[in-house]
């Protein structure tokens, strides 16, 4: 029988960690032609997770450009992906969350006429503001799509209430595949200022905040207890790695310079990533991804944000809305850093979001769409 021709489509950093896995499995099945594009919405960040996990484009749009605006990147998208799937002519292009690479590949693949598979499809808050523009770039996916691969029954449930009720499949998120390839109990870090923490006596905080409905009022709040938990408790380390964008340096730098305890780095490579979260003490964020893995580490998370489509993990007890108010985020990181009782409660809670097996389960569901194997893939257990 002819192999299906699958063209996996991304961008940005947290995109390319959670497809490099998926796009690995697919090139293993010998029932598939694994195709790779790349918009490169992210160059650099983008570039550092295709080394890591061995993955050459077959198509690298290199997009990115000074201050670019999200007119900008998808009409880019648009335009390039014309060409890509006039020559690729895939069977089945997948595209992956909400960037707006998700949504410029996925409207290309419907103007060609190609199916589209979304891979961690059904992720909702309902307030199309918030997080900006990820909730109306997932939504649009939606109901273009075919096919949807749900990391939870929570995603599944969204869906449902869309009735979107075909092509769903439940298989856990694709994080946690890559998880089991990057983290190392011997890891040494390329970013020395993390080899020299000691991780033993001090508690390190890990820190990320990038979302653009953080900026102004937000971030700084943000910013201004960040550096309130780094005074008020002295065995802390805070690693914040901070994200290129020219608006979160300004306001990094601004409120955080200068701190003995408070180390502003260079976003983090993957495996580096990881493997910091994997020895980190607690992990404060406004990231969708960190939500996902550092529960599969045992790590507490503190949300910065208002809101979380992930309200899987908050059910688990593995993850709180922090918020973006200056005593609230305060607040929560205090009881997590002096009441053991109430980060055992967190750490220790189960992971909602997978075990390592979604990628396969997301290959079984397209040779079975497809007629390649006899039976649907199994149903991920969360």
């Amino acid at each position: 029988m002819k192999p299906v021709t699958v063209m996996t489509i991304f961008g940005t950093r947290p995109e390319a960690i959670k497809m490099a896995p998926l796009a690995l499995e697919l090139s293993r099945r010998e029932n598939i032609r694994a195709l790779c594009c790349v918009t490169a919405q992210h160059r650099e960040m983008l570039d550092s997770v295709l080394e890591i996990f061995h993955l050459k484009p077959d198509y690298d749009l290199n997009i990115m450009e000074p201050r670019q605006t999200l007119s900008t990147i998808t009409s880019k998208c648009l335009l390039g992906m014309d060409g890509v799937l006039d020559e690729a002519r895939p069977d089945l292009v997948l595209v992956h969350g909400d960037t707006s690479t998700t949504f410029a590949g996925a409207l290309s693949a419907f103007y060609h006429q190609i199916p589209v598979g979304h891979v961690e499809a059904g992720l909702r808050t309902y307030d199309k503001w918030s997080p900006f523009p990820e909730e109306m770039n997932r939504k649009m996916v939606g109901a273009i799509a075919d096919l949807h691969f749900c990391p939870t029954v929570t995603n599944r449930d969204n869906l449902a209430r869309e009735n979107i009720t075909k092509g769903v499949f439940l298989t856990g998120n694709t994080v946690i595949d890559a998880l089991q390839t990057t983290v190392k109990r011997d890891y040494t870090f390329q970013e020395e200022v993390l080899n020299r923490l000691d991780y033993q006596n001090r508690r390190v905080i890990l820190v990320t905040c990038h979302r653009r409905e953080n900026y102004g009022q937000p971030m700084t709040n943000i910013m201004t207890a960040l550096r309130r938990i780094a005074d008020a408790f002295p065995d802390t380390e805070l690693v914040y790695p901070v994200h290129l964008s020219p608006v979160v340096q300004e306001a990094a730098h601004k409120y955080l310079d200068g701190h003995p305890r408070i180390h502003l780095i260079a976003p983090l490579a993957v495996d580096e990533m990881h493997n910091l979260m994997a020895r980190c003490h607690l992990v404060m964020t406004d990231s969708g991804g960190l939500q996902e893995e550092a529960p599969a580490l045992g790590k507490p998370v503190l949300v910065l944000r208002r809101e979380t489509e992930r309200p899987e993990a908050v059910q688990a007890g593995t993850v709180k809305l922090a918020g973006v108010e200056e005593e609230t985020i305060f607040s929560l990181a205090s009881e997590l850093l002096t009441s053991e009782s109430a980060y055992a409660a967190m750490a220790h809670a189960v992971n909602p979001y997978g075990d390592g097996r979604a990628c396969r389960r997301i290959a079984d569901a397209i040779e079975w769409r497809f007629g390649l194997r006899q039976t649907p893939p199994e149903e991920f257990q969360g």
